[in-house]
């Protein structure tokens, strides 16, 4: 935990909106509560100061008083139910639920773990992707080869995200357009 008196910067900010956006998304704060809260923390100069905005949302303060990891850094699952909910939000595209059930992860176990969170949202971008190019392929004479090769691919890069996410690791699909964020 840094000290209090050090300066906090757009990242720490930024991490503390979206923890008070949560809050108020879950009907935990009112909506003038949210904005006043929103309010001291775009305006916060020093962890001493973000520190009040959260600290009766949760037990304790979230990891929003440590040093911001860097982007490119990704966060490590929690425990075993993290790993194994991230694992499903890709291996559940298999059921045939391509779109649906990354989507129903991201809305459920995503709002709790920013492991399974980052997860579900790769795997929805990336069958948000998939279905978009089974769309507008066609409309090519060599597209109409390349869909099957696309939803093949997309299988086995599901499973390869599954383990991945059981394993603890960061999965990116490739050519994937990041709709969601």
């Amino acid at each position: 935990m840094p000290p209090a008196h050090l300066r906090v910067g757009d990242a720490d900010r930024e991490q503390v909106v979206e923890h008070v956006k949560l809050a108020y998304a879950e009907g935990r704060l009112d909506k003038d509560e949210m904005d006043l809260r929103l309010d001291h923390a775009m305006t916060a100069q020093t962890h001493a100061d973000l520190a009040p905005v959260m600290a009766d949302l949760y037990n304790r303060v979230p990891t929003l008083t440590a040093y911001p990891k860097p982007h490119d850094e990704p966060a490590r699952a929690a425990d075993g139910t993290d790993r194994v909910a991230g694992a499903a939000a890709h291996l559940i595209t298999l059921t045939g639920l391509f779109v649906v059930g990354p989507l129903i992860m991201l809305l459920t176990a995503g709002r709790t773990s920013p492991y399974v969170r980052r997860h579900a949202m790769e795997a929805l971008n990336f069958h948000l992707t998939v279905f978009g190019a089974t769309i507008l392929l066609p409309f090519t004479i060599v597209g109409v080869v390349l869909v099957p090769i696309c939803w093949v691919l997309g299988i086995v890069l599901s499973i390869v995200g599954g383990v991945s996410a059981l394993a603890d690791g960061d999965f990116r699909y490739p050519l994937t357009v990041r709709l969601i964020k």
